[in-house]
Formats: structure tokens, sequence, C-alpha cells
């Protein structure tokens, strides 16, 4: 199954439907997204974007970033939010190769799930209200802030934690083209750490384990820290989960 989206300036734009959840409905297609900068949408892209039929896009960058890279452009049928849930700003591309890169990104992870809780809060209200999909979440690679808010929002769901490492670990499929993308901005510049846009595994693993251990468990975090309360929950089921589809019998 290929979840990827096809753009051209689109590096990892991905559907988080099809996934299962733990009592056996599964999540929808076509409602919720996770993405890289839309500020790079033109053109074909851009009309393949509206396509999509996408109502609301929440970027979770820094402002100075889309000061800098843009946003995705203004259309009547979008709500754009930006919710910056990273407080503490650094430069992957110059870290040494020292940092090994499964520790060092989900500590970084877990700084965002406690500094971000307002912008984490909000971002979940919106997904969770019934007006807002089909949507998409972004930052600038797609990777990091969005793929811990990816986890969040699964683990509520109730996806399994295999599930969710799984499909984080799917932006190595565009690593490669991200890295490009990176060096032409930079000509100037080159990347000294190896674990730059990679997303190994031990990313998500760590995270969530951390996160469970400080708060008991991943909902505890939510329900406590985010407001994620049995009627949030209720919301964000309603909106994207359906039950499995039965196959057809052959005739």
């Amino acid at each position: 199954m290929n979840r990827h989206i096809a753009f051209e300036r689109l590096h990892n734009f991905r559907d988080l439907g099809g996934y299962r959840t733990e009592d056996g409905l599964t999540v929808r297609w076509g409602r919720l997204y996770r993405a890289d900068s839309l500020g790079k949408l033109q053109g074909a892209d851009w009309d393949r974007f509206l396509g999509l039929g996408i109502r609301t896009v929440v970027d979770l960058r820094y402002p100075w970033e889309i000061e800098g890279k843009g946003r995705v452009p203004e259309h009547p049928s979008l709500v754009y939010r930006n919710l910056s849930i990273e407080h503490r700003p650094y430069d992957q591309a110059s870290l040494g190769a020292d940092v090994e890169t499964g520790r060092f990104l989900a500590d970084r992870f877990l700084e965002v799930a406690h500094d971000g809780v307002e912008e984490l809060r909000e971002a979940l209200r919106t997904i969770a209200s019934p007006d807002s999909g089909p949507l998409v979440f972004h930052c600038a690679s797609g990777k990091d802030r969005t793929g811990l808010l990816a986890a969040l929002v699964l683990t509520l769901l109730g996806v399994p934690e295999d599930v969710i490492v799984e499909d984080f670990t799917l932006t190595g499929l565009a690593t490669d083209r991200l890295i490009a993308d990176w060096r032409a901005a930079h000509p100037d510049r080159e990347i000294t750490w190896p674990g730059y846009g990679r997303a190994p595994a031990a990313i998500m693993r760590y995270f969530l384990t951390d996160l469970a251990e400080r708060h008991g468990s991943v909902h505890t975090y939510a329900r406590e820290l985010l407001g994620a309360d049995e009627e949030l929950v209720a919301s964000l089921r309603a909106g994207l989960l359906e039950p499995v589809a039965e196959p057809v019998p052959a005739r």
C-alpha cells in the first residue's frame, strides 16, 4: 500500500487512512493527511492539492520559517492555522557525527511535547472539529513535528504502537529528496550530521516510551496536559474512524 501522494515539489505528503485500530475499526481514507512544507505548492502541484478537497491546513512551523519559506497559498476553500509546537530551535544539519539519531531526536520530541502543550491542544481540537476535515498538518520536512502530532492522533484513535512507529519511518522514503532540497537551498553549506532527514524507528519508540514512563501512558499525557478528554477523543473517533469494509464475496 503506497500512502504517499505524488507531487513534484512536495516529497512527504501522506494519507493517514487505512490504519486499523485495536478495537477493529479503521482510519478513513481522504480525511487526514500529513505533509512537508506546503509553501512549496505551485502550478500542477497546487491543482493536485485543491483536488483533494482539503478544508483545513495546520502549519506547525515557527513564524520565522513561514516568513522565509512561505505558506500554503490562500484560497477561499481553506482555513489556515499556524500552531508552532516547537519552542527551542536547533540546526539538525550542523550537528556532529557523534550525535546518536534515535536518542537525540526522541529527547527533542519530549521537549516539544511539554513546551508546546498549548499549541498541541489547539491542534487536537482543530483535528477533532467536525467541520475541519479533510485536514492536513505539516512542518518543514513532515518528519519530526508532524510525526509527533501524527503519533498522538493515531494513539488517541487506538492505532497500535507498532503501526504508529512504522508510519513514522515512512519518511525514509522521502529522505533523499528532502536532503536534495536542503542542499539546493544551502549551496554554501554541508550537512555534517548523518542523521539529517532520517526517520529510524528508534526515535518514535524512545519518545513514546519516555512519554508513557513520565505520565503513566500516552493517553494520560494527552488527557491531563492536552485536554484530550472523553468528549474530544469521541469526536476524533467519530470523524476519522469507520468500520472495516468487508470483502465482497466472489461470484
